[in-house]
């Protein structure tokens, strides 16, 4: 914002409060109350009013107070985010970032655990990022307000508390590249966002066990880069997708397409995709745990793989 100031950031409390999370905390005192605006609970407002103001020269960063919410907006979204571009033969670019948190948290409930990316992957002109780490999260997220593109980030609800040491100098995230968490040799695990941190308790015990899987944090759900991807399966020959997505119709079964159509001749076995399962999330503390996938179904999967 000090850089760019056509860089606006709306949504509810993100003003004096600071945001749910914190994450725009102070920024109304440097930046002032235009922008950084407060607004009603209204997100199908909100958010048509920053897609609007995209289209005239600023660079909004709409923030959902929860991504559940954002359902509200779903029109706003898809046939005016996703679309104008196209729709005005390129007249308007939509240089917006729609973020906020979602999935499982602890005992949120079903109507806030909600895992959007599902939801948003099939509306044509959007790409979808998600974050796991403080480095990836700053730069993804300076790479998303910069782009001439309507941007989804996704973060988690679980991942705010996290600390990382990150460069003080200037640096941004490609938007469309996979990063690379750990290279191994017997199985490529592909995973994004929280589950990132489940893989990587999982490879621990993997390596106690003789294993060396290759981590990859997939980071774009919105294009897939299927160059790192591919060139992974082509070197260990096994997948293991683990997503805290639903299984039904989720970013995992999308990804199974992708590499079952494109490298498929490299494979030694079917993939195999690791899901939450179909069923709201429970409020009960056990119950939600059982719903999304765990370390040890990790191991216990890339063992199955690698027989």
């Amino acid at each position: 914002m000090d850089r760019d100031p056509h860089v606006c950031v709306m949504g509810e409390d993100v003003g004096h409060y600071g945001g749910s999370y914190k994450v725009t905390k102070g920024l109304a005192d440097k930046f002032g109350d235009l922008r950084v605006l407060d607004t009603p609970i209204c997100e199908n407002a909100f958010t048509g009013m920053g897609i609007g103001a995209a289209m005239t020269g600023l660079r909004p960063v709409i923030e959902g107070m929860n991504m559940g919410f954002l359902l509200l907006a779903f029109n706003q979204i898809s046939n005016n985010c996703g679309m104008l571009h196209y729709t005005s033969g390129g007249q308007f670019t939509i240089p917006v970032v729609i973020r906020g948190p979602g999935g499982v948290g602890r005992q949120l409930g079903a109507e806030h655990s909600q895992r959007l990316e599902s939801y948003f992957q099939s509306i044509p002109g959007i790409q979808m990022v998600a974050c796991s780490t403080p480095y990836n999260a700053k730069g993804l997220m300076k790479a998303a307000i910069r782009s001439e593109n309507p941007v989804i980030l996704f973060e988690h609800v679980l991942l705010y508390n996290l600390k990382e040491k990150i460069p003080d100098e200037e640096y941004i995230c490609n938007l469309e590249e996979a990063e690379m968490v750990r290279p191994g040799e017997h199985i490529t695990i592909l995973t994004y966002s929280r589950m990132r941190h489940h893989v990587m308790q999982a490879a621990k015990t993997l390596v106690n066990k003789g294993y060396d899987p290759e981590v990859i944090d997939i980071r774009s759900l919105k294009p897939f880069d299927l160059y790192t991807i591919g060139n992974s399966v082509k070197k260990t020959h096994r997948v293991l997708i683990v997503e805290e997505c639903m299984r039904t119709g989720g970013i995992g079964a999308s990804l199974t397409a992708a590499i079952n159509e494109n490298f498929h001749d490299y494979l030694d076995a079917p993939v195999m995709c690791l899901s939450s399962q179909d069923v709201p999330t429970p409020y009960a503390g056990t119950l939600e745990e059982w719903t999304v996938v765990q370390p040890a179904q990790i191991v216990t999967a890339v063992e199955q793989l690698c027989q």
